[in-house]
């Protein structure tokens, strides 16, 4: 049976007022009714204990019905001209011998429109109770037509009638309906004042229910935008991740992490905290989130990355402070370089070894002077586990930082279990809400490379070099079955050799990269970067860039220590 549907034993249930009740019965209902109802902010529980209160000391059988968009949206939907009402039938309660007739007429989660004609609209509409001391056959029977269940009519047939609306906050809400059997006593006026009662604190209930409801999808709907809904991949790191708001309510706070795509097949790792919590924190994160990943587009380093992010964290609000840890991965080299602003260090677990703290330069948190940032790069072995978190996994009022860092090099020191799983027994052993602050947990294993994924090639400072890049090009994507792109990045590639044996000087290196994307890199030791220009009708070069442009997925150039490199980023078919 559905839990909605209410069922009462008539012989066992507490004896019936009387009709019209007394004061003390009254008294008696309201005060049943002030501990029993609102007990939660669900909508559905809420309409359960007016049941539980209602029936059978007021009536022997109850429904409710809620305005439907109060259901889905939390919002009050415009009033339809025509005068219908679409509800939800939220809950019922029945005291019957026989409770199956009620549950067929009325199933709890009905969606119905209501015709105007009937008692419910009219009770919407006017907000005011309507009474049928004694429902005739003929008014039964035009309900029941209504319906298209020959049920409704049987049961409401006779029967002493009475609809009050949910009123709260000076809107109708919707409406409860009460029934009193044939051969119970009729419903007085003197009830109507009971009946709106106990509808007036149920509604208010409800009312509550549904602006924490909203405001619960407008938190939800702000963190799974500011969030990254599915992680990068990135070619040589394992990622996995977990986010756990300080409130269990609101679910939202300043914490953050992103794994985002750099050039050449490599890929930055952010990690920050925002202080403070809720939606004030959760709207600065979403800044400086959005305001990271521009910086990682221009492909700076971490120390830079950190600087500028600073000087932009003070422009957006001064009075937000945040801290952050910023790091590069390289899958080709296996170099990893890493910067803080303020962070709590990460750790590093080598394989077979125990988890050491990465002590990076110490930085000031981003919002706080205009100090340059310091980094530090380390190669990491293969298999190894990078963890990024922020200080609500570690510290609390129980326990100092050092703890709660050990605690979770435990957790990591089995790192040859999944990521997930880690992540999982970390989340798990955390306090409940309202004794924690928000938690951000990046986890990142390195992944040797196939050595079928790259490969690489020198062409000496000749024009002849352009044909031999052009055959390197089909034959390496003729082995990897990628003949589809083949033409188009044989082109591409053609011109930039050409550009850097024309500009450049020294050896020129051309190499492919086969990841969730299909890179090629041709690195010359010029430090001039290509521009794109509007080349005029009769000059014969300047159209190369552009081509490239059209064909490529994405394209850039970077400077390096020995020169520059020029990739184009090509989708897999």
């Amino acid at each position: 049976m559905n839990r909605r549907f209410v069922t009462k034993d008539p012989a066992a249930a507490a004896p019936r007022m009387s009709s019209p009740a007394t004061m003390n019965e009254q008294l008696s209902l309201l005060n049943a009714a002030s501990k029993r109802i609102g007990s939660t902010l669900d909508m559905f529980e809420t309409g359960r204990e007016l049941m539980d209160v209602a029936v059978p000391r007021f009536a022997d059988a109850a429904g409710i019905l809620v305005q439907d968009r109060l259901m889905t949206d939390g919002e009050f939907p415009q009033r339809n001209t025509d005068g219908t009402a679409l509800v939800r039938r939220i809950a019922v309660g029945v005291s019957d011998p026989a409770p199956g007739e009620y549950a067929r007429a009325f199933p709890v989660d009905e969606v119905v429109v209501y015709e105007a004609w009937t008692p419910y609209a009219r009770c919407m509409a006017t907000g005011n109770p309507i009474l049928y001391p004694r429902l005739g056959r003929r008014t039964a029977e035009e309900i029941g037509r209504f319906w298209q269940r020959d049920s409704v009519s049987k049961v409401l047939e006779d029967s002493s009638f009475l609809v009050v609306p949910l009123k709260a906050r000076g809107r109708v809400l919707g409406f409860v309906i009460f029934t009193r059997r044939p051969d119970s006593e009729p419903f007085e006026e003197q009830d109507i004042g009971l009946a709106e009662e106990l509808a007036a604190r149920t509604a208010v209930c409800l009312d509550n229910a549904r602006l924490y409801n909203r405001e619960r999808r407008t938190a939800l709907t702000l963190q799974s935008s500011l969030l990254p809904a599915d992680l990068y991949q990135p070619l040589g790191l394992t990622i996995a991740s977990r986010y756990l708001p300080a409130s269990d309510l609101v679910g939202v706070g300043g914490d953050w992490y992103d794994v985002i795509p750099l050039p050449g097949c490599r890929v930055a790792l952010v990690v920050g905290d925002v202080m403070g919590h809720g939606i004030r924190a959760a709207a600065t994160m979403g800044q400086l989130r959005t305001a990271a990943r521009t910086l990682a587009s221009l492909d700076l380093s971490p120390a830079e990355v950190l600087f500028r992010l600073n000087r932009m964290s003070q422009d957006l609000d001064a009075t937000q402070i945040a801290t952050c840890v910023y790091a590069t991965y390289d899958p080709v080299t296996r170099i990893c370089a890493l910067a803080s602003a303020g962070h709590v260090p990460p750790i590093l677990v080598r394989p077979g070894g125990k988890p050491e703290l990465l002590e990076l330069p110490p930085g000031l948190p981003l919002g706080i002077g205009n100090e340059p940032v310091e980094m530090r790069e380390l190669v990491l072995p293969h298999d190894a586990v990078l963890a990024f978190y922020t200080d609500g996994l570690v510290e609390s009022r129980e326990r100092d930082i050092d703890e709660g860092i050990d605690m979770v090099c435990d957790l990591l020191a089995g790192q040859n279990r999944d990521l997930e799983e880690v992540c999982d027994l970390t989340i798990g052993a955390q306090r409940p809400g309202h004794e924690r602050d928000d938690i951000a947990l990046l986890l990142a294993r390195v992944r040797e490379l196939n050595e079928d994924d790259i490969v690489e090639i020198a062409l000496p400072s000749d024009p002849r070099s352009a044909s031999k890049a052009r055959r390197f090009i089909r034959a390496t994507l003729t082995e990897w079955r990628l003949d589809p792109i083949a033409d188009a990045t044989e082109l591409m590639i053609s011109e930039l050799v050409t550009n850097a044996i024309k500009h450049g000087s020294g050896t020129v290196g051309l190499r492919l990269l086969r990841g969730p994307t299909l890179v090629c890199e041709v690195t010359d030791r010029s430090l001039a970067m290509p521009v794109m220009r509007e080349a005029g009708s009769g000059d014969d070069t300047g159209r190369g860039l552009h081509l490239i442009n059209w064909l490529a997925h994405r394209w850039g150039s970077r400077l390096t220590p020995k020169g520059k490199v020029v990739w184009v980023e090509q989708s897999l078919p």
